[in-house]
């Protein structure tokens, strides 16, 4: 029974899907102003986890979860970078604008890939979805719970009784806040935007209110329940940092205009920090994702990241990347040695079931049920891990019977991590022909008591990231993690 930590009621309860047969999953996706951090690739992944944990779960249950994650590619930030871009160019606002987009949309997928994440089911624009804003507002002005001023729309924040419940703001806390307001349009301080009307050479849409943008709350509102096709989401994800304005914000716009409560659960990550210090783009103290891929394989970044359950802050160094890195070798040594001994072997034998193995297993469901506790699962993984490293040295008659379950039971488990012991293409630039070639090269040499060319041809090949190591008859090799 899978249990989740819900920041609405501040307790963890029983995941129960309206739907019987699907899991409507939303989660707030990247704002395309430049490159995916680190903090970025974490979001991205933690969700990943849980959308593949809950299709394991669904498979047995009869559900599927559908996943929406939406783009921001119209945002204050993409307009201020656009014209820094377009003074820099000499563009046009507009032009620049639709450039600065385009750009960093292509590097968002590409950072997916390079983290070997695939897309939600649905990754809607905000461009593509102005229309569908603009009559979403319009509903909220007829309603009572919106204003017009001047070209701009604003939602009126009093009007919904139930404002600041998943914060756990107060009204007249918020109101002490944000007394000092610099938009006289607002009736009210805490009323905040909905439409905004474009500024001198701003990118515009018509609207019933004269040419503006989306105010970015409504954003998120819109296409959450556009694409799942419902008016009560049973999942809502991102970050803790988003909880007060932006998810207090899209509560309230979508419950004032369906009455219906917006979504059953919130999940909230939290965030990476260096140094203590929360990572952030303004700061410039953040870490790209191609800058750490470009270093390590995605498995050993996703590792860094199952350190630490969700909702604690986990903090980034080097250090711990090459932490990860070792443990992630752990495995790749094992999988490697097994499959030689499978070699040995009938590869395509039967495996049954042994106990001690599938109590790992039932472990691991265990662990992710109560919350997706992340790091237990993955202590659990390294268990069987060892079980097998266990098995590898004993006399066991079925040892390559257990060797073969147990390698199917980590591969069925990593899968739902996402790991998928897959080494940087960068050092692949030998065959395993090749690298066989050179063992047989190194052998002859020492058979002659040549050493010299030997350890010359052991250390040809740790160049190109290929480690031997010799046994009592043999010599076998892997490929080094990482660079």
């Amino acid at each position: 029974m899978l249990k989740i930590y819900n920041t609405l009621t501040r307790k963890k309860e029983e995941f129960k899907p309206q739907d019987p047969k699907e899991v409507k999953m939303y989660t707030c996706g990247v704002t395309v102003y430049d490159d995916c951090h680190i903090g970025h690739g974490r979001s991205l992944y933690i969700f990943e986890v849980m959308r593949k944990y809950l299709n394991y779960k669904g498979k047995k249950e009869g559900y599927k979860v559908k996943f929406v994650r939406n783009i921001t590619d119209v945002d204050d930030k993409i307009i201020n970078k656009a014209r820094q871009f377009a003074a820099e160019k000499s563009l046009v606002l507009r032009d620049a604008f639709n450039e600065i987009r385009t750009t960093y949309i292509d590097r968002y997928y590409q950072d997916l890939k390079l983290l070997q994440i695939p897309p939600a089911d649905s990754e809607p624009l905000a461009t593509e979805n102005i229309d569908d804003m603009i009559k979403f507002i319009s509903v909220l002005i007829e309603k009572g719970f919106a204003y017009e001023a001047l070209g701009n729309v604003y939602f009126t924040v009093r009007r919904l009784k139930s404002y600041g419940k998943l914060s756990g703001k107060k009204i007249d806390d918020l109101f002490e806040s944000v007394r000092i307001d610099s938009d006289p349009l607002k009736k009210d301080p805490l009323d905040f935007a909905l439409w905004k009307t474009a500024k001198n050479d701003e990118p515009y849409w018509e609207s019933p209110w004269g040419r503006g943008r989306p105010g970015w709350h409504i954003e998120c509102s819109v296409m959450s329940l556009k694409y799942l096709n419902t008016d009560t989401l049973d999942i809502h994800g991102g970050g803790r940092d988003l909880i007060f304005p932006h998810h207090e914000n899209e509560v309230a716009q979508a419950q004032a205009k369906t009455q219906k409560p917006f979504a059953n659960y919130w999940i909230h990550h939290g965030l990476i920090t260096i140094n203590s210090q929360k990572m952030a783009k303004s700061l410039g103290n953040f870490v790209t994702l191609v800058e750490v891929l470009g270093k390590y394989p995605a498995d050993v970044l996703k590792l860094f990241y199952l350190q630490a359950q969700y909702a604690s802050s986990i903090d980034f160094s080097w250090e711990k990347m090459e932490e990860a890195k070792k443990a992630y070798e752990r495995i790749d040594i094992l999988i490697n040695k097994v499959e030689r001994e499978l070699a040995c072997g009938n590869s395509k034998l039967n495996a049954k079931e042994y106990d001690d193995i599938k109590e790992n297993k039932d472990k691991f469901i265990e662990v992710m049920d109560d919350d997706f506790n992340m790091p237990k699962g993955l202590a659990v993984l390294f268990d069987i891990v060892a079980q097998c490293n266990k098995l590898m040295e004993s006399s066991d008659e079925e040892k390559v019977l257990k060797l073969s379950y147990a390698v199917g039971i980590i591969s069925e488990l990593a899968a739902i991590f996402g790991l998928t012991f897959h080494r940087d293409g960068s050092i692949d630039d030998i065959s395993d022909e090749q690298i066989k070639e050179f063992i047989e090269q190194r052998n002859q040499a020492r058979k002659a008591k040549n050493y010299a060319e030997s350890d010359k041809i052991r250390k040809g090949l740790e160049e190109k990231g290929v480690i031997l190591e010799d046994e009592k008859e043999k010599t076998v090799w892997r490929r080094k993690i990482g660079s």
